[in-house]
């Protein structure tokens, strides 16, 4: 029998609004409103219906293209009083093509200032890999080349974002484990989150529990498991539609999605649901009034697939066209 024992969630969930407190001491709300694949002329309305619906952490990326009209969206919410600055969690992420030590600094003033932002209170190395620069304005997606510098060093760049004020926190998205503890016992400035697939069909027991035990924020950026579009898109199996998600949610009168939502919060991610439509978006954020029992969370443990379901986007086939592209399909950064 094994002796472990998985660390506690860091958050209240009886609180009206748990957070997550980071290694930092800074404040994380534990449900962040997502604006990936959100369409141009879109996610600005659908940002201020998220502020107005509530959320108050907010998950941006330079690559998906769409923070010049997020910005727009932010400083009408500030302009119009229904939020603050100070109220709100914002978080970004470095792109692969913007790795270089002295490009680092220029990317996260470049997102700024699209954002109309001085700062951010998280700023993420989106992915483990370093592409060759394509400008700033221009986020290298495409017959993609391998860079030469060393993650460490990107790192290096970051901590030195913290240091200058321009990002009060610092972490990393979808980092494996070993990638992970590699950077832990090297970092001067401590990961504070980790943003990863985790899903009922993908729950990396192994790298959740590594993180949770180190005070790394681990935050779900597909806790849906890619919902319809991915079915639709890849013909992949969703969690939204197992049986065993299915009867949990009749039971609890709640949705599939608040089911699996609710999930992942208990056993202490934080998540980041995506939806441009107001409803879901309330729907979403309606999961603090029941609790899964632990029956049922034994029985969502049994749906681990042990697969990837490569979302958010995955670099793989960016890499075709160009001289590192290894497969018929590019380059799969994880194998």
């Amino acid at each position: 029998m094994s002796s472990y024992t998985k660390p506690a969630p860091n958050f209240d969930l009886s609180s009206p609004s748990p957070a997550y407190t980071l290694a930092s001491g800074d404040k994380m709300p534990i449900i962040a409103y997502g604006t990936f694949r959100s369409n141009p002329g879109e996610v600005g309305p659908a940002v201020i219906e998220a502020l107005k619906a509530g959320y108050r952490h907010l998950d941006l990326a330079h690559v998906y293209g769409n923070e010049e009209e997020i910005g727009k969206a932010l400083k009408q919410a500030f302009d119009e009083g229904i939020v603050t600055r100070d109220e709100l969690f914002i978080t970004g992420k470095l792109w692969n093509s913007d790795h270089g030590v002295d490009i680092v600094p220029q990317a996260a003033a470049h997102s700024l200032n699209n954002l109309q932002l001085d700062y951010f209170d998280l700023y993420l190395i989106h992915f483990p890999v370093c592409w060759k620069h394509t400008g700033l304005a221009t986020p290298g997606w495409g017959a993609s080349e391998l860079g030469d510098t060393p993650l460490i060093d990107t790192w290096r760049a970051m901590e030195d974002l913290v240091e200058k004020g321009v990002c009060k926190n610092i972490g990393v998205s979808n980092y494996p484990m070993m990638v992970m503890h590699d950077l832990v016992t090297q970092a001067k400035i401590q990961p504070v989150c980790n943003q990863i697939e985790v899903h009922a069909y993908y729950q990396r027991e192994s790298l959740v529990n590594y993180c949770l035990s180190r005070n790394i924020c681990v935050t779900a950026h597909t806790p849906l498991g890619g919902g319809v579009l991915n079915s639709e898109t890849w013909d992949t199996p969703i969690p939204l539609k197992d049986d065993i998600i299915l009867e949990i949610a009749k039971k609890h009168g709640k949705s599939p999605a608040q089911v699996l939502l609710r999930s992942l919060l208990q056993l202490g991610i934080v998540i980041l649901p995506k939806s441009v439509k107001p409803h879901r978006m309330a729907e979403n954020k309606d999961i603090l009034d029941f609790s899964l029992t632990e029956t049922e969370m034994k029985k969502i443990a049994t749906l681990d697939k042990y697969v990837s379901y490569k979302t958010n986007p995955n670099p793989l086939s960016s890499f075709m066209g160009g001289p590192d592209a290894f497969s018929e399909m590019g380059t799969d950064i994880f194998d």
